[in-house]
C-alpha cells in the first residue's frame, strides 16, 4: 500500500489542517461571549409542564362542615331561658362553637321558620356556645317553644 494523497508531496491538505485546528479549539470556540450589562442574574425561562398526577389528592368531596342540622345542637330550657322566652320574646339555644351569628340565623329560619331581630352569643365556661335569638314582634317565642321545640 502506498502513502495517502495528502502526504504525497510532503504538504498536508488545507482542509485537514483547518479540521485539526478546529478540533483543538473545541466546538464552541467560534461563539462570542454575551456581554452582561445588568448586575443581577435572571434565570432563563424554561419549559413548565402541567401536572399529571397519578391519583387525585382529595379522595371524595366532603359535605359542608356546618349545615343547619349541625349548627343548632339543642334548645335550652333553664329557668333563666324560660324567663327570656316569656318576657323578651327570645329563644335560647346551645349551638356549635364554630357557627357565627349569620349561620345561626339561617339555621333558625330553615328549621323553625322564624326570623330573628338580633342574635347574641357567648361561650359558656364549659366550652359550649349559647345563642340568644330575639324574634320579630309578629312571632311569639312562647308559641314556638311550645309547638316546635316542646320545651314548655
Amino acid at each position: 500500500m502506498g502513502p495517502k494523497a495528502s502526504q504525497k508531496g510532503g504538504k498536508p491538505n488545507k482542509k485537514a489542517n483547518e479540521a485539526s485546528k478546529a478540533a483543538l479549539r473545541g466546538a464552541h470556540a467560534g461563539q462570542a461571549r454575551k456581554i452582561r450589562k445588568s448586575t443581577t442574574f435572571r434565570r432563563p425561562k424554561t419549559l413548565e409542564l402541567s401536572r399529571t398526577p397519578k391519583y387525585p389528592r382529595v379522595s371524595i368531596p366532603h359535605q359542608p362542615r356546618l349545615d343547619s342540622g349541625k349548627i343548632l345542637i339543642h334548645p335550652l330550657n333553664t329557668e333563666s331561658a324560660m324567663k327570656k322566652i316569656e318576657e323578651n320574646n327570645t329563644l335560647v339555644f346551645i349551638v356549635d362553637t364554630k357557627a357565627n351569628k349569620r349561620q345561626i340565623a339561617a339555621a333558625l329560619k330553615k328549621q323553625y321558620d322564624v326570623t330573628c331581630v338580633k342574635i347574641n352569643t357567648l361561650i359558656r365556661p364549659d366550652g359550649t356556645k349559647k345563642a340568644f335569638a330575639r324574634l320579630t314582634a309578629d312571632v311569639d317565642a312562647l308559641d314556638i317553644a311550645a309547638t316546635k321545640l316542646a320545651i314548655v
